[in-house]
């Protein structure tokens, strides 16, 4: 009954020493991983600001290219 005991204790106790060590190397490849995507994430970010930016450049440039000066007030449109 003893020796049964012993055994299942070493049993679990191996089992538990070598749970660690595996777990810290996926915890090294997660680093790796979560890294990776937040890389991706923050370019994504970059080119979404970029995208904005020369979204709102070529309207700036179409409004300022606009001539405001032809066009008839809305007030001369409809007399009162």
């Amino acid at each position: 009954m003893n020796r049964i005991a012993v055994f299942t204790l070493l049993a679990a106790l191996s089992v538990s020493s070598s749970i660690p060590v595996k777990a810290q190397d996926t915890g090294v490849a997660k680093y790796a991983r979560q890294s990776r995507k937040a890389d991706k994430k923050a370019a994504k970010q970059q080119r979404k600001a970029w995208k904005k930016f020369a979204k709102a450049q070529r309207k700036a440039g179409k409004k300022a290219n606009r001539h405001t000066g032809y066009r008839t007030p809305a007030s001369a449109r409809f007399p009162k």
